[in-house]
């Protein structure tokens, strides 16, 4: 599961900057930038945070990290078949719900 990759896919969708993410969440460019680039594990409250500002319940973030990897090797012929699909929704959920939230942030 790469949360930090979920967070950075989730941004650039709603094309916010990691500064704009970092200063509403009230943490450092760095830690995001860390937190993306996966040296860093978000905290718990991190990810609430997070949350939180894009207003997107948290369910979104753990459905854009999920990888291969966190899937047992006898359920991944179906997490091939459904997991791009339920992966492509979430980020139109994402996309589509928040169109005034990216003008809010970018004021």
């Amino acid at each position: 599961m790469n949360i930090g990759l979920a967070i950075k896919s989730i941004r650039k969708k709603l094309s916010i900057t990691q500064y704009e993410l970092a200063e509403k969440c009230e943490i450092s460019q760095t830690s995001l930038s860390q937190i993306e680039t996966g040296v860093k594990r978000p905290s718990q409250r991190t990810i609430n945070k997070v949350c939180q500002v894009l207003d997107i319940p948290e369910s979104i973030i753990y459905i854009v990290a999920m990888q291969e990897a966190d899937v047992p090797a006898s359920k991944r012929g179906i997490y091939d078949l459904v997991y791009p699909s339920i992966k492509s929704l979430a980020l139109q959920m994402v996309s589509a719900e928040h169109i005034n939230l990216v003008g809010e942030m970018q004021n």
